[in-house]
């Protein structure tokens, strides 16, 4: 008797469905509602109504070649570590961690936090020289683009080309280092941390030698190296178009092993790049 009973509850059971079964075992209840771990993340960099559909292909463009020259120093780095002349030359025997990062945050980092507009709400533009600012304490995440940088500045494809040398050209010849530094200046991609420490080539280079420890989180110094590595890798394969420091480069230039931001900085004119200026949230104006 018992043997038949045993039979028939194992019988019961596995005509039971799988789900009623499962029920069983979970008596609370259970939702999948999950989001997908990145749910709101914004891949493109927006640009503000106020840009026409010239003004925005041009920014759209410019922001495309950033991210390219941010890749390819960052990918510069990840091969080489710090041991490439090119490494060395801009952040010394400093590992290379802050250097990946400060790249891969315009690449890879979510871009919602940021806003490029053409509407000159501060009345910035203008001023004679002005091709673009930060807003800084009027909207902290918002750069305003001004019509001379769709006058002048160049494309990638003409790295090297029309005398332009890392070395004595400005860093905003190229709309990809030009809109690389803008970005910096917005807390969503800088955090306040990636600030302009150096002011000219050569302190870059003072800079490195002596072992100062903010060059791996310098706007500018992010931006040569960023321009020298994409010269030499990909515009002119071992070769470049580094040229020469205005003046001789001696590590006893600089001697501490810190630094502060820059707080000012003398205009720095090229035949390729105007006197720009845009204004910190210290209210300190910076030209380059």
């Amino acid at each position: 008797m018992y043997k038949v009973l045993l039979i028939v509850v194992a019988a019961t059971a596995l005509a039971v469905p799988t789900s009623v079964q499962l029920e069983a075992r979970q008596p609370a209840p259970f939702q999948q509602n999950m989001e997908a771990w990145d749910s709101g993340a914004v891949s493109s960099y927006p640009i503000h109504s106020s840009c026409n559909s010239t003004q925005r292909a041009q920014i759209a463009a410019g922001l495309n070649e950033t991210i390219l020259l941010a890749q390819h120093a960052k990918e510069h780095v990840l091969r080489w570590g710090n041991t490439s002349d090119l490494y060395q030359k801009y952040f010394g025997q400093l590992p290379p961690y802050e250097v990946i990062g400060s790249l891969d945050i315009i690449v890879n980092g979510d871009k919602g936090g940021v806003l490029f507009r053409c509407d000159n709400p501060d009345g910035n533009c203008q001023q004679e020289g002005w091709a673009g600012h930060w807003r800084g304490e009027n909207a902290t995440d918002e750069t305003v683009i001004c019509d001379l940088s769709y006058e002048t500045r160049r494309w990638l494809n003409s790295m090297c080309g029309l005398g332009y040398t890392v070395a004595e050209g400005a860093t905003n010849t190229f709309w990809g280092s030009d809109l690389m530094h803008r970005l910096y200046h917005m807390p969503a991609i800088g955090y306040g941390y990636i600030e302009h420490y150096i002011e000219t080539y050569e302190d870059a280079l003072s800079f490195a030698q002596n072992g100062t420890t903010t060059n791996t989180h310098d706007s500018d110094v992010l931006q040569y190296f960023a321009l020298d590595a994409y010269a030499y890798d990909i515009a002119l394969p071992g070769v470049g178009c580094t040229g020469e420091a205005s003046s001789s480069v001696s590590p006893e230039a600089v001697t501490t092993s810190s630094a502060t931001p820059s707080v000012s900085q003398s205009p720095s004119q090229t035949s390729s790049a105007p006197t720009e200026c845009h204004t910190h949230d210290d209210g300190t104006v910076h030209c380059s």
